[in-house]
């Protein structure tokens, strides 16, 4: 632990132990530990970042702080001290009496944490007015205070309006609003701003720090971007497999971290990959797209761009901008209302039903959360199968030695052929996406977001394989993504865009290099950067910038 904690804590772990009963297929349950013999403390108005990987105990050992175990999970030893008070001992009441007004919460998804029929203001005030720490009056004019030290828009009003009519970032503060509202004395943040764009990113950070730093309220960040923990906690705590790796303060753990697993997270995607010189020879040409859906909303404005066979095209931008909409109408399941989409020198039919057999077989896609795209009543062996059967034929032996292929291309092995989702981590899962994608041996695959649900680590082993699987095979990508580390470690080329519109398209040197236009330049400078003290530099450059203009 770092020797410069004094002994006066708010929130004192020790030798935590979190277990939960597992129920494998066929056998007696068992016993599985979570979280084994984890300590740390966290004094007022300071910030202790939890990060790792997924599974590695972080939301189990933050919850903890509430005297809660999610998903059958249950706290089977050590403490969790509140000022001195264990509140494990408390009691059904007791509990009750410290979640939501000492303690509160603030989870990844503000979407699904506000109920959709009411205003946010009377959502924001509902604890401390349930819990009786103050009176409504006193209740709205701290929801006031509160929406100003946010950032938010039109603070006086901002509490009128219903969870649909603000963006994602707006409401992501209004729900740091909500867990502060009541005073509370530690705050439990569990991957805020993971679900954000880059530059929504920025100002819910800064939002979060200055509200931190103007309540002296203590807080627990819970993370798998250290880049991004580096900005707002005063000391870290990296986790693996539900036990502590190291933990210290963060200029330690950034500067001079002691483990290997630790030295891994702080480097991880600094190589980046050179762009192919010749980008002439076109397998996909997207021409003057405009499209948009039954509402009559239209999202792509006379969208252009192209990609070389075997090459990687990156498209960036914030959500919004219309990435995904028009991986839709490359794939024919959104026929464009204008323009052309031409493969390999031959028109596409715009809409899927009209393609051929062999038009589907060529472009593939990988989803960007493989939990909800695969049958969970499918075995491993069945989902890369299917693919294996629809487009060649193949079944009994042959397809099951085609499966196997696959499963040694993606470096997994034939050993999870008859495992179901559920028992596969998360890159696991991606992985076996990525090899019922290959099962078709398609010419181009479109890969919407494939990482931005997994950890760094295991992102970045998913980026080389998917860049090894190119060299053996040929295949081109089109990469949607919203981070430019990722563009800037796989792409050849690179199309930004904006609230539907191309705004800087071309090979990934040009594209990354100065002059930019503005919304490129504020997409570049928003990507967190592992050193501490960025933030502020990023706030004070900005703030220069509006003075300036």
């Amino acid at each position: 632990m770092p020797e410069s904690l004094p002994k006066n804590d708010l929130l004192s772990v020790r030798n935590l132990k979190i277990e939960a009963t597992s129920y494998p297929p066929g056998e007696p349950p068992k016993t599985v530990t979570l979280v084994e013999n984890v300590s740390f403390d966290v004094q007022k108005g300071k910030v202790l970042g939890l990060i790792g990987e997924s599974g590695a105990g972080k939301s189990t050992i933050g919850l903890s702080a509430l005297a809660y175990g999610r998903g059958g999970a249950s706290i089977t030893g050590g403490q969790v001290l509140l000022n001195g008070k264990d509140i494990l001992t408390l009691g059904r009441n007791g509990i009750r009496s410290v979640r939501g007004c000492k303690v509160c919460y603030v989870a990844q998804s503000a979407a699904a944490a506000f109920n959709p029929a009411h205003k946010l203001g009377e959502q924001v005030i509902e604890a401390s007015l349930r819990h009786k720490i103050m009176t409504r009056p006193e209740a709205e004019k701290r929801a006031l205070y509160l929406f100003k030290v946010l950032g938010l828009p039109n603070p006086e009003t901002f509490g009128d309006r219903y969870p649909h009519q603000v963006s994602g970032g707006q409401l992501q503060r209004a729900m740091t609003a909500m867990a502060l509202c009541p005073n509370p004395e530690l705050i439990v943040f569990d991957e805020p701003t993971t679900a954000l764009d880059v530059t929504t990113q920025i100002d819910v950070l800064a939002a979060i720090k200055h509200a931190i730093e103007e309540t002296h309220t203590a807080a627990l960040y819970i993370t798998h971007d250290l880049a991004v923990v580096a900005q707002i906690s005063d000391d870290i705590m990296v986790l693996r497999h539900g036990k502590t790796v190291e933990y210290g303060t963060t200029q330690q753990i950034i500067e001079a971290p002691n483990e290997d697993y630790t030295r891994a997270l702080v480097s991880v995607r600094q190589t980046k990959r050179e762009e192919a010189a010749d980008q002439s020879n076109t397998l996909l040409n997207i021409e003057h797209i405009s499209a948009g859906y039954a509402n009559g909303f239209k999202v792509l404005h006379d969208v252009s761009m192209h990609l070389p066979k075997g090459q990687t095209l990156a498209i960036v931008g914030e959500s919004g901008s219309g990435k995904s909409t028009l991986a839709r109408v490359i794939t024919g399941l959104l026929p464009p209302s204008e323009g052309t989409i031409t493969f390999d020198g031959k028109e596409l039919p715009k809409a899927l039903r009209s393609r051929s057999k062999e038009e589907l077989r060529r472009v593939q896609m990988i989803y960007q959360m493989a939990d909800t795209a695969m049958n969970p009543r499918q075995t491993v062996r069945d989902i890369i199968g299917r693919p294996i059967s629809f487009y060649y034929g193949l079944h009994g032996a042959q397809k099951t030695e085609r499966v196997k292929q696959l499963l040694d291309q993606i470096e997994m092995g034939d050993r999870f052929l008859d495992r179901y989702p559920a028992e596969l981590s998360g890159g696991q899962k991606q992985r076996v996406a990525i090899a019922r994608a290959l099962a078709a041996k398609p010419e181009l695959i479109l890969c919407d977001e494939p990482t931005s649900a997994l950890d760094p680590l295991v992102a970045e082993g998913i980026l080389n394989l998917l860049l090894k699987l190119q060299e053996e095979t040929a295949v081109s990508y089109v990469f949607i993504t919203h981070d430019i580390a990722i563009v800037r470690a796989i792409a050849d080329s690179v199309a930004v865009m904006h609230r539907g519109k191309l705004v800087r398209f071309g090979p990934k040197s040009k594209v990354l290099s100065p002059p930019f236009d503005d919304y490129t330049d504020l997409l570049l400078k928003s990507v967190p950067e592992m050193e501490i003290g960025w933030l502020e530099k990023v706030l004070t450059t900005r703030k220069m910038e509006s003075a300036g203009n």
